[in-house]
C-alpha cells in the first residue's frame, strides 16, 4: 500500500511539473507578443537577415508597370512578400542607390565598364508603409548615352564603403549579360538596366562620355 501511495504521489508531482512548464511557456509567449506589440522582432537581425527581408519587400517598377500619367521608372519598398508580413518592431535604415555604368572599348576585342554613383536616397522601412523612389532625373540619355547603363541597388544600413562598391564585369555589348558583384551581405536586391541601344556599344564603335540632360533622361519606355 505504501508503494502505491508513493507512486501516486510521484505521478501527481510529475503532472504538476508538466502543467507548470506549459503555463510558463504560454506566459512567456504571451509576454513576448505583448512586448513587441504584435510586430516582428528584428532587433538582433544580422546584415544578411536584413538583406533577406529587403529582398522580399523591394520591387522595381518599369514604364510598362506604371500608369500613363506616371511613366517614371522607380524603386518601391513596401510590405514583404513572405509568410510573416508583420511590420518590423525596429524600422530599418535603407539606402536606394543608383550608378551609371559606362562601357568603353579598350581594344577591338576588350571592353571596360566604369561605375559612378549618381544618386542615393535614404529612407526608413518597416513594411507598414510603401515608399517609392524615382530614378534620378539627370541620367544620361540620347546619342551621348548610348553606352551607359544604370544599376539600382537597395541595401540596409549606411552608405556603402569603398570596398563594398559594386564590381561590374561587362558583357559582350554592355547588356544584361554583364555581371554585378557586391562585396557585402548588406545588399538586399539590385537591378541592372542595360543601355537603351546596347548594339551601339559593340567593340569598334566610339564611346562618348555621358553628360547630364537636365531632364528625366531615360526613355520612359525603356525596360
Amino acid at each position: 500500500m505504501h508503494t502505491i501511495r508513493t507512486r501516486l504521489r510521484r505521478g501527481a508531482l510529475t503532472a504538476l511539473a508538466a502543467a507548470c512548464a506549459l503555463l510558463t511557456a504560454g506566459c512567456s509567449k504571451a509576454s513576448e507578443t505583448t512586448r513587441t506589440g504584435g510586430c516582428r522582432a528584428d532587433g538582433t537581425w544580422s546584415a544578411r537577415q536584413k538583406a533577406a527581408w529587403l529582398r522580399g519587400a523591394v520591387s522595381f517598377r518599369t514604364a510598362e508597370d506604371a500608369a500613363a500619367s506616371d511613366a517614371r521608372m522607380s524603386v518601391v519598398v513596401g510590405a514583404p512578400r513572405s509568410a510573416d508580413a508583420r511590420r518590423l518592431c525596429r524600422p530599418l535604415d535603407v539606402q536606394v542607390e543608383f550608378w551609371t555604368l559606362t562601357t568603353t572599348t579598350t581594344t577591338t576585342t576588350a571592353t571596360r565598364t566604369d561605375s559612378s554613383s549618381v544618386g542615393r536616397r535614404h529612407l526608413i522601412a518597416d513594411g507598414g508603409t510603401t515608399r517609392t523612389v524615382g530614378f534620378p532625373g539627370d541620367l544620361p540619355a540620347g546619342r551621348e548615352g548610348v553606352c551607359v547603363g544604370v544599376l539600382a541597388a537597395v541595401y540596409a544600413g549606411g552608405p556603402l564603403t569603398g570596398r563594398e562598391l559594386p564590381r561590374v564585369t561587362p558583357g559582350p555589348s554592355a547588356d544584361v549579360d554583364a555581371s554585378v558583384r557586391f562585396v557585402t551581405d548588406r545588399v538586399g536586391t539590385y537591378r541592372l538596366f542595360p543601355p537603351p541601344d546596347p548594339a551601339r556599344c559593340a567593340p569598334g564603335r566610339t564611346a562618348v562620355s555621358p553628360s547630364s540632360t537636365g531632364e528625366p533622361g531615360w526613355d520612359p519606355f525603356h525596360p
